[in-house]
């Protein structure tokens, strides 16, 4: 079997369920994951369906020309669509936008033209007001309006809705999305709540649109608009297919959230997506938490995640970019010779030999103030005691105290390098007695570095770090 054209794709798209970013959480939770569509997004669905109902209205002639203001899928959607029928496509964007969703309409064969982010809607320079007058200018040519577009809404409500129901078995009891055209929360919304009115509708908005505030208290507020670099998301205007009486509740969420959790969903759960999806898991996890206490193991909830990472390679997955907006906390970039060097008291190890009895361990760790040994053997670490593991052979035989050390010791502390950095560092601390040996020279020589060593260090930033040698 095969399709006339890539049209045939689109839609049809799987759920993924969260594991790692969930725990806790009693309930199910789905991502449906748009990016497996042919031009990587949701809004392939609305590409197609906005010009076939163009064509059946007579508004797309054979041979026309497509404009569309678009954040870069929508465009891609069209696109597509446009190559498989034939019509040639002007896009409109904005500077805030990714090179690569830029240089993916135009690797499909379209022109693409930059407006500015940071001027009102109804400027003539704002991509809305370009794509309006190129589209009054060019004979023959269409504005798609996927804003205003009933198609846009239509498509969802015939597709992504449905698709939803069928996948989960009609158990679905959450839907959370981003809106920025509104069409993919409206249109899924609308046949989700024919089908079950009781399912919930949560939107995610981005701070510096109007739609949470809107939803919330009924007011369109230009102070609530302001600069935000998550794409494709959010609104400065109340979009035509953007239904708030279908939605039940709102929440938002910032930049840094959206960016941060874009990541996390590619490095703990695999999926390599977009800016608005980071924010949309952002968002749900938010609102999951908040009404934790209402939901149960049968609970179903889905989160749209709309498109793929690759259009945000230089953004999103690109440390400098990420550093430069401030969305990256920097961690010290210390190392186990850093740390020692920080210490002001003396790297010369507190010990007890494997011959000496559980006492003298007792007494040397009274004496300097410390709450774990090493057990040295002719210069070698063979193990270890710790306060906890004395406190309990004492107090399961107080004449303990004269046996030999060896006879109640663990396994010696990890023997890491000088060079060892602080993320590997950490991770030895976390284990076992939480210590570790560092050699010195010539196998012999060891110094100990503990949990209060490298708190010391991270807490002065690696230049004057406090801890006793030794201690814990």
């Amino acid at each position: 079997m095969w399709h006339d054209n890539i049209l045939g794709t689109i839609g049809h798209t799987p759920l993924v369920r969260l594991n790692t970013l969930v725990a806790g959480l009693p309930c199910t939770v789905l991502v449906k994951v748009e990016f497996f569509n042919p031009g990587g997004s949701v809004k392939d669905r609305i590409g197609v369906a906005m010009i076939e109902a163009a064509e059946r209205e007579g508004t797309l002639k054979p041979g026309g020309t497509i404009v569309e203001g678009t954040s870069g899928n929508t465009g891609a959607g069209v696109a597509l669509a446009a190559i498989a029928k034939g019509y040639r496509c002007i896009f409109t964007t904005t500077d805030k936008q990714s090179q690569e969703k830029v240089d993916v309409l135009r690797a499909l064969g379209a022109e693409v033209l930059v407006c500015p982010t940071n001027v009102a809607p109804d400027d003539p320079r704002s991509y809305y007001s370009v794509a309006r007058q190129l589209a009054e200018e060019i004979p023959n040519a269409v504005y798609l309006n996927q804003y205003d577009n009933p198609a846009n809404a239509i498509a969802h409500y015939q597709t992504t809705g449905p698709e939803l129901w069928e996948q989960t078995d009609g158990r679905i009891t959450h839907f959370l999305a981003g809106a920025g055209t509104g069409g993919s929360i409206s249109g899924t919304a609308k046949f989700l709540k024919e089908q079950n009115p009781e399912i919930k509708v949560i939107g995610v908005d981005p701070y510096g649109s109007v739609y949470f505030k809107y939803f919330h208290e009924g007011e369109f507020d230009e102070a609530e608009i302001y600069p935000y670099v998550t794409e494709g998301v959010g609104e400065d205007i109340l979009a035509g297919n953007m239904d708030f009486g279908i939605v039940d509740d709102y929440v938002r969420v910032t930049d840094k959230e959206s960016m941060q959790m874009t990541r996390k969903l590619a490095r703990m759960e695999g999926l390599f997506v977009g800016q608005s999806c980071g924010m949309a898991v952002a968002g749900a996890l938010q609102w999951l938490h908040a009404h934790h206490a209402e939901l149960t193991e049968d609970d179903v909830v889905v989160i749209m995640l709309p498109d793929s990472g690759f259009r945000y390679l230089s953004k999103t997955y690109n440390d400098e970019w990420m550093r430069r907006h401030g969305f990256i906390e920097e961690k010290p970039n210390l190392t186990v010779e850093e740390v020692l060097s920080g210490r002001r008291s003396s790297t010369e190890m507190v010990s007890v030999e494997a011959e000496d009895t559980l006492g003298t361990a007792v007494q040397r760790m009274a004496e300097y103030g410390i709450s774990q040994l090493p057990v040295m053997e002719a210069g070698q670490a063979v193990g270890s005691l710790t306060e906890s593991l004395i406190l309990n052979q004492l107090i399961q035989n107080p004449a303990s105290r004269e046996q030999m050390v060896r006879e109640v010791m663990q396994a010696p502390f990890p023997i890491v390098p000088r060079s060892l950095h602080l993320d590997h560092l950490s991770a030895y601390l976390e284990q076992g007695a939480g210590a570790v040996l560092v050699e010195m020279g010539a196998g012999e020589h060891y110094t100990i570095i503990t949990k209060s060593d490298l708190i010391s260090a991270l807490a002065l930033g690696g230049r004057q770090a406090n801890g006793h040698v030794g201690g814990a």
